[in-house]
């Protein structure tokens, strides 16, 4: 074996792991973590016969981190190395090393929580900080801690190249950190110009990578942020670089096939050049050989949880510095090298140091029903980040409505079987569902369509020429690689469902199963077109969907949407693969997702209540009928509704009542504020409208159109909630007017805080203090007026504006009000609320 540096840490690492379950250990790209750590533990003493498991971020690099290890050791991989990722395993009896991807670890988990014969379990790479690694993390801390016997416990190693060293050594009960230098040759930046996210970056890139190559010598490796990306540099450059054979282009990501991803990651052949062109895929501890040029456009595409619609997208964002540091890191692997960044250094600056981890902005619906099917909640496991309380509720909210948890969120047994597929639960309740009616075949092949990337992308949305691909062998209309991966995983998910067939159709190859199938995973996203061959549809969940451009479903009204997204500046989601759906099967196969409700509402244009008994999907209509008769609590029910649809405005409110209301508030505030407790009630519109059945509802006996709100007695309904003595302490503590030295008595404008006192200047001469209420607790805000009652001053302290501000202030009054009397010393004066003193 070649020297490398984590050679030299490797003596601390065994010596940690000896003495300790826990370990961190942070080593910089080309260290050789990967490739070393699993090897040098595997004679180690506690380790004894059990096996490692190293997590792996990505397929890709899970593959080829066994290939590496292996050829390490001289022998062929599923022998002594051996890995497990989606669609593909190689193992052997003899397999002391398995590198699997973290999906794989959380399911295994599931099934053997003590993780039996298990010495160590790896986490490499693990700043990249995906939901699956913290999930997987989480459980293997508290299935060690219930069940691993102390005379053999699971030892757990963090490492990668920028970790938060010390928040992990916390997590590990103060774990010991050891540290490595990498094999970095030095990288020389060129920095690009400025550019704003959401600019075309395509251009520039090619422009850079000519650049690179008559100006740089080896290899190219290209950072974009996504496969449309990619797909259109590469078609660019196959033009620019026509006529020069020694150049050779090679795409990387996650869902090219084997032999391309090989291509891309193997040395070019002797006298050849290759610019590689990748995702963030390229970031980790996949090493591809002969590159010493980095061009980097800055970008990566990041899924991102939307509780607002309930879906996940992607959005393309800058990457961190410690991502950028990571990319650069490639071009140093072998001897010194060059990173073309496409921003500048002072935008460098601004980006945010480590990237988000994944569990803060996901859909956690697959982590919140792995967590109870080990029976746990959030708070019972050990995170570097909890799970968000809103996210995860909302993750509960859908699991409950797919029949995976009950009401008290116990899963079900429809939930245990969904939680042993390796698919999400929307998924995973398609597959479940279509078994049970018959629909096996179909629903594989529809979850296997949606578990890869679309095959007919830029075709039309209709899901139907998708399947219909998938039985035509001879079809060239879509990526052949595409196609098989998505048939190798329908036929992964045929082999996991066994279960019997309850409830068979009767025709099972009606096209109209496929939209009934697919309204199984998304409930949510049932849509009805708001006019006949329109491009607009409104979902279930109550947003709404369009077409781009037309498609031939624009003569279906209903659909269930499968795939939709926005893009900046768009107000409504795009469809893009989507199926008809015929309403009658809400009579049969979705007959569970219709509710019943009865709507009182108001008829706008009449004003007056009407009722109907509706039959809904979600937010949508399927049927409505009148209901003849109402009784007087549905009635009251219906009318609080109205007004906590509409708000307080729509009581007849005076100015007077409004102050009332302000002064009430203003004593409360004070209270709370200086003894955290009131016996003033709250009575903000806020507490009105979350309480209007108690207070409002028994006076709505006699509204029956919208005008007779305007006939209640709003005065004596509101007054009737503050209890005796309040009443009189009110117009004691918080009256609605003062007297000012001049006589008059100025009301109090409540509605401001701090309360304001609006009086003309002339009727405070004499006055020292800023006058108070609430026993002397709140002073008032004085807009000081002129004659005309033009404001001239505001201020809280009047002594400070006698003292300090009158002299300016006079000089202006004197000069526009000369009839009116400004005398020199304001306190001396006497007060009045005429142009001068009566006796002047």
């Amino acid at each position: 074996m070649s020297f490398l540096p984590i050679d030299v840490a490797l003596p601390a690492l065994r010596s940690a792991l000896a003495e300790r379950n826990e370990a961190v250990l942070e080593a910089p790209p080309g260290a050789g973590k990967t490739t070393r750590v699993p090897l040098a533990l595997l004679n180690e003493a506690w380790l004894g016969t059990q096996t490692i498991l190293m997590l792996e971020p990505r397929r890709l690099a899970a593959r080829a981190a066994a290939e590496r290890l292996a050829s390490e050791l001289g022998e062929r991989v599923g022998e002594t190395i051996g890995y497990r990722i989606r669609l593909e395993s190689k193992v052997g009896p003899k397999t002391r090393v398995e590198v699997v991807t973290e999906g794989i670890l959380s399911r295994r988990l599931q099934e053997d929580p003590a993780l039996d014969g298990v010495g160590v379990v790896i986490f490499d790479e693990y700043h990249l900080r995906t939901l699956d690694a913290d999930l997987a993390l989480a459980l293997c801390l508290n299935g060690r801690e219930l069940l691993r016997d102390e005379s053999q416990p699971l030892k757990i190693l963090l490492m990668s190249a920028t970790l938060e060293g010390d928040r992990l050594s916390k997590l590990l009960n103060d774990a010991p950190i050891v540290t490595s230098d990498g094999r970095m040759f030095p990288v020389t930046t060129y920095w690009g110009r400025p550019y704003q996210l959401g600019e075309f970056v395509e251009p520039r890139v090619i422009q850079i990578c000519l650049q690179a190559l008559s100006e740089q010598s080896g290899s190219i490796l290209v950072f974009l942020p996504g496969q449309a990306e990619i797909r259109r540099v590469n078609e660019q450059l196959k033009d620019q670089l026509k006529g020069q054979e020694n150049i050779m282009l090679c795409p990387l990501h996650g869902e090219l096939d084997l032999s391309s991803q090989r291509a891309a990651i193997e040395p070019a052949p002797q006298g050849k050049r290759k610019v590689v062109l990748a995702t963030n895929i390229a970031e980790t501890s996949l090493t591809i050989d002969g590159v010493r040029v980095v061009v980097d456009a800055g970008l990566a595409r990041v899924p991102r949880f939307d509780p607002v619609s309930g879906m996940t997208r992607l959005d393309t964002q800058r990457v961190s510095r410690a991502a950028a540091t990571q990319r650069a890191g490639r071009a140093g692997r072998l001897e010194p090298g060059v990173c073309y960044r496409l921003w500048s250094e002072s935008q460098h600056d601004q980006l945010a140091a480590y990237d988000a981890a994944e569990i803060l902005q996901a859909d956690l619906s697959g982590l919140a029903l792995q967590l109870a099917r080990w029976g746990v909640q959030p708070d019972d496991l050990a995170w570097l980040d909890s799970p968000p309380v809103a996210a995860y509720a909302q993750a509960r909210d859908l699991l409950i409505r797919l029949g995976a948890l009950d009401e008290r969120g116990v899963i079900t047994a429809h939930g245990q079987a969904m939680a042993e597929l390796p698919a999400h639960p929307r998924i995973a309740h398609l597959l479940l569902r279509g078994q049970a009616f018959g629909l096996g075949n179909l629903a594989c092949d529809i979850a296997a369509l949606l578990g890869e990337k679309d095959i007919l992308r830029g075709t039309g949305a209709d899901l139907h020429d998708r399947i219909s691909v998938l039985g035509n062998e001879a079809s060239s209309r879509a990526s052949r690689g595409a196609v098989q991966r998505t048939r190798q995983l329908a036929r992964q998910f045929r082999g996991y469902l066994r279960g019997p067939v309850s409830e068979p159709v009767a025709d099972p190859d009606h096209p109209r199963w496929q939209g009934g199938l697919l309204a199984f995973a998304y409930p949510d996203r049932v849509a009805r077109q708001r006019r006949d061959g329109g491009a607009e549809y409104r979902l279930a969940n109550g947003r709404a969907a369009q077409f781009g451009e037309p498609d031939a479903l624009m003569k279906e009204p209903w659909l269930v949407i499968a795939d939709l997204g926005s893009r900046q500046g768009q107000r409504e989601e795009r469809i893009y693969i989507a199926a008809a759906l015929d309403p009658q099967l809400f009579d049969t196969l979705l007959a569970e997702q219709v509710s019943q409700r009865d709507e009182l509402e108001w008829d706008e244009r009449e004003g007056v209540l009407k009722a109907e008994r509706q039959q809904r999907v979600g937010e949508l209509v399927l049927s409505r009928a009148a209901i003849p008769g109402l009784d007087e609590e549905a009635r009251s029910k219906a009318l609080v509704g109205l007004v906590r649809r509409k708000g307080m405005e729509l009581l007849p409110w005076t100015p007077d009542l409004r102050q009332w209301q302000a002064r009430v508030s203003l004593l409360r505030g004070l209270d709370l504020e200086q003894k955290g407790e009131s016996e003033w009630p709250d009575l903000s519109d806020t507490a009105l409208l979350s309480s209007l059945e108690e207070w409002l509802g028994p006076y709505l006996d006699k509204v029956s159109r919208l005008s007779h709100f305007a006939d209640l007695d709003l005065r004596s309904i509101l007054f009737g909630l503050l209890p005796w003595p309040l009443p009189a302490r009110l117009d004691e503590l918080a009256p609605k007017a003062l007297q000012v030295p001049s006589g008059s008595r100025i009301a109090i404008d409540y509605s401001e805080h701090p309360p304001v006192l609006a009086v003309r200047l002339q009727e405070l001469f004499g006055l020292a203090d800023t006058p108070r209420v609430a026993g002397g607790r709140q002073g008032v805000l004085l807009h000081l007026l002129s004659p005309a009652r033009r404001p001239v001053q505001v201020t809280q302290d009047l002594a400070s504006f006698w003292a300090n501000t009158y002299i300016e202030v006079k000089k202006d009054l004197k000069g526009r009000y000369p009839k009116h009397w400004w005398p020199d010393n304001p306190m001396e004066a006497e007060p009045t609320a005429r142009s001068k003193p009566r006796k002047q």
